[in-house]
């Protein structure tokens, strides 16, 4: 039986995948322009900055407190692990059952979420008459752009643009690092039944993972989809025969469910980065969302991909 941890990062997984096919093509005005639901004034461009939050994303929450903004927020997603501190504040739902009775209690001046969560939630919350801001989240500049929208949002316009410049900077140093080396094909796997190599789910084309996976001077080989997350069979893996596996999969609550990543790949031993010994775990939540901290992605990526551009000359940032 799957823990709840896992349970509920799949249907995340599942969520996100819906609803960016559903909107492929779409012109999403909402979330690029971080209007407020139901025609009403966003936020982004209210006279006086929100005082009491409700962040329901992970990755909007890291943005606040890149911002300078994270002690004004009074509740989170469930899925919430940073920063140092989020454990303490009120957790009210995921994606899809988020606990309307408590974020009106709470009293909230501005819901912040991103944009593949908005058709989950979006109109419960214009029931309530509570602002919300919807920022992008599927791209690399989707990332950037929500740091602007949120600084605005917040009073904290300065402080956005230098974690927005920041961020660039980490980006423009791995991409100036790795522009002449060869591309490495890799096969990002974000999600799987832990222990096996069952309900395989991959990064493809389009999301901001395949995008940094380039930056990183690699090449995302799964088959494209409208989402950019997309399923793939063990068969197609074989086939793909990618140079570096990264696994994404994230860490299990219990100790007892724990794995070896690279052991359960060893299932498909003929497959060049089994062989060669380039699975490579990543665990760290914060690789899985879209914010100021693509650019600290990027770079752990290209240093599996490309270690020798990183033996000398640290960063130069």
């Amino acid at each position: 039986m799957l823990n709840n941890y896992r349970l509920r990062f799949l249907l995340l997984l599942l969520m996100l995948a819906t609803f960016l096919a559903a909107s492929c093509g779409r012109d999403a005005t909402h979330s690029e322009t971080g209007t407020a639901p139901g025609g009403g004034t966003s936020s982004a461009t209210s006279s006086s900055p929100a005082r009491r939050i409700i962040s329901l994303s992970p990755s909007t929450t890291e943005v606040l407190y890149g911002v300078g903004a994270f002690e004004r927020v009074v509740a989170v997603s469930d899925y919430d692990k940073f920063p140092p501190g989020v454990e303490r504040l009120p957790k009210i739902g995921g994606w899809s059952n988020t606990n309307l009775e408590q974020v009106t209690s709470l009293k909230p001046d501005l819901i912040v979420m991103a944009g593949a969560q908005a058709p989950f939630v979006k109109d419960k919350l214009d029931d309530l008459k509570i602002q919300t801001l919807i920022v992008p989240d599927r791209s690399i500049e989707d990332a950037l752009a929500s740091i602007e929208l949120i600084g605005r949002a917040v009073g904290k316009e300065a402080e956005a643009q230098a974690l927005l410049a920041k961020t660039r900077a980490k980006l423009e140093d791995v991409r100036a690092r790795t522009r002449d080396v060869p591309r490495i094909r890799v096969l990002c796997v974000v999600d799987r039944v832990p222990g096996t190599l069952r309900g395989l789910y991959t990064a493809t084309g389009g999301s901001f993972l395949a995008q940094l996976i380039e930056v990183a001077g690699g090449e995302s080989i799964a088959p494209p989809t409208a989402s950019g997350f997309g399923q793939i069979s063990k068969e197609a893996v074989v086939s793909l025969n990618p140079d570096v596996i990264i696994d994404m999969v994230q860490s299990l609550e219990s100790s007892r469910l724990a794995e070896d990543p690279k052991a359960v790949w060893q299932e498909l031993g003929e497959v060049k980065a089994v062989r060669e010994g380039r699975v490579y775990p990543l665990r760290e939540t914060s690789v899985l969302h879209p914010s100021q901290f693509v650019g600290d992605t990027a770079r752990r990526f290209a240093e599996l991909l490309h270690p020798e551009v990183f033996q000398q000359g640290g960063t130069n940032n």
